[in-house]
């Protein structure tokens, strides 16, 4: 766990609001050809349009998120599925109960 990039990719707003909204994804987001939310993920454009940001700009962040393990991406035909790594979250409670 590279807990310093963890906490950095986390003093954002924006990938805050990721992770939360992936938290219940079926609440913020809605179904698209037959994919399951919790299963498969959510669509990048998705992300983008509730972020209201450029795709660059919210494929940066989901790409912060993913390379310190905190999202998993799964890339269908030309679609790219986001969704939280519930796993490495809990790591991290756990860390933060017992280190901090």
């Amino acid at each position: 766990m590279d807990k310093i990039n963890i906490f950095k990719s986390l003093s954002n707003d924006a990938r805050l609001q990721i992770l939360e909204w992936l938290k219940d994804p079926s609440d913020h987001f809605e179904p698209q050809d037959g994919i399951d939310l919790v299963e498969v993920g959510v669509c990048v454009s998705q992300i983008t349009n509730k972020l209201n940001m450029t795709q660059s700009t919210a494929s940066q962040y989901l790409s912060t998120l993913q390379k310190v393990g905190l999202i998993e991406a799964t890339r269908l035909g030309k679609w790219t599925y986001y969704k939280r790594d519930e796993e490495a979250i809990r790591n991290l409670g756990i860390f933060i109960q017992t280190e901090l």
